[in-house]
């Protein structure tokens, strides 16, 4: 063999499948390949995956550049010509490897890949496929700046290290792609507690927050009149310009109920109320402001304006896994869950697009009017209600 593939060999089994962050298994990896004495500048795993957002990923590790970086494609790139015609195609939908060497390279034939490969100072490329157990494909790539590039011993040594890989890099991709859909699908509040073995009926904790309540305003006659694709489209513009404004201050989504949005604002460690409730403002202005500018592009395309109203609140929720013993659910509940959507629904009567209980209010920073006392359903006294004249 041209390099001690036995030693990295060797590595894989005992220390590399070990790894729990696929970044560091891949610089590990490399530095692994180099030690053992491969030719090698740069270096690229990837593969496909089923996450909503991202269709494929990729980490490269490099020589000169020792930090691991993410390669993320979205939907669709099959179709741009960065993947057509690409190494990585081939490799794909042949499931055999691909080898040039970065010299003397054609305009005509060959892809600008690796035109930039050869420009970096690269002067050998081989992809190679990872074949899994659901038989998808992904990729292993290496690249060489040394004079001669790979022989063929090289290559035969890094055939030979492909089934060793495969396994291990799975595994890792599998595991970040559990957690990246448990936080796109449940949040990562939740998908924290499922990952770290909080899955029984019962289990859960109780949040000090500030509570945010939001929904839609006139949502029933819109589904009445809109197309169900329009519909979508503006509910999905609705949840991205509200979920930018609270991510940003601090706010967590933990549940989409039809039209309406149930966050918290955690109290921190230092116990800061004040701190919680001002974020909690904060991003219900710059909601307002986005889909203010977003609702300007909706009129002059003749679609429906999106207005919403949230209630404010400050106080404890219990957030908890219940269900049937197969069939689970992380839920929030509790009084002030109650008291909070009621507040939202006060929105409606009194005109305001903002309103905020009394054990929100006294902690703000910031005068508020007093919109008089108000009977909430589920509780027994009539409350004292508060908004922001700005925000009506």
């Amino acid at each position: 063999m041209a390099w001690q593939q036995s030693a990295v060999i060797h590595w894989l089994f005992h220390e590399g499948r070990l790894t729990a962050d696929p970044r560091v298994f891949v610089e590990n990896l490399g530095r692994r390949l180099v030690e053992a004495g491969a030719p090698l500048w740069r270096l690229r795993i990837g593969c496909r995956t089923i996450h909503p957002q991202i269709a494929a990923w990729s980490l490269v590790w490099a020589t000169d550049t020792p930090q691991v970086t993410d390669r993320i494609a979205g939907h669709g790139y099959k179709d741009n010509d960065t993947y057509i015609g690409s190494p990585m195609q081939h490799v794909v939908e042949t499931e055999t490897l691909f080898r040039r060497r970065l010299e003397n390279l054609e305009e005509d034939r060959d892809h600008r890949l690796l035109f930039e490969l050869a420009a970096d100072g690269a002067t050998d490329y081989l992809a190679l496929p990872l074949i899994f157990s659901d038989r998808t494909v992904g990729t292993m790539i290496v690249a060489s700046q040394a004079e001669a590039g790979f022989d063929d011993a090289d290559v035969a040594a890094f055939e030979g290290l492909v089934p060793f890989v495969a396994p291990i890099f799975e595994v890792l991709a599998a595991r970040k792609l559990a957690r990246t859909l448990l936080d796109t699908y449940v949040g990562p509040r939740t998908g924290e507690r499922v990952l770290s073995g909080q899955i029984k009926r019962g289990d859960g904790e109780i949040i000090h927050a500030a509570i945010w309540f939001s929904d839609l305003r006139d949502f029933t006659p819109l589904t009445e009149s809109l197309e169900p694709q329009d519909l979508l489209a503006m509910l999905n513009a609705y949840f991205e310009a509200v979920a930018a404004a609270v991510t940003a201050r601090g706010g967590e989504i933990l549940r989409f109920i039809g039209d309406a949005m149930l966050i918290v604002f955690p109290v921190g460690s230092d116990g800061s109320q004040e701190d919680a409730c001002t974020a909690a403002v904060e991003a219900a202005r710059d909601a307002v402001n986005a889909l203010a500018a977003l609702n300007m592009r909706r009129k002059r395309s003749g679609q429906p304006e999106i207005r919403f109203g949230v209630g404010l609140h400050l106080g404890e929720v219990i957030y908890g896994n219940v269900g049937a013993p197969d069939r689970l659910d992380f839920t929030v509940m509790g009084p002030a869950v109650n008291r909070t959507a009621r507040l939202e629904g006060l929105t409606k009567t009194l005109g305001y697009g903002l309103i905020l209980s009394d054990e929100f209010a006294v902690r703000l920073d910031e005068e508020t009017e007093s919109l008089g006392f108000h009977a909430l359903k589920g509780v027994a006294d009539e409350q004292e209600v508060f908004a922001l004249g700005e925000l009506r």
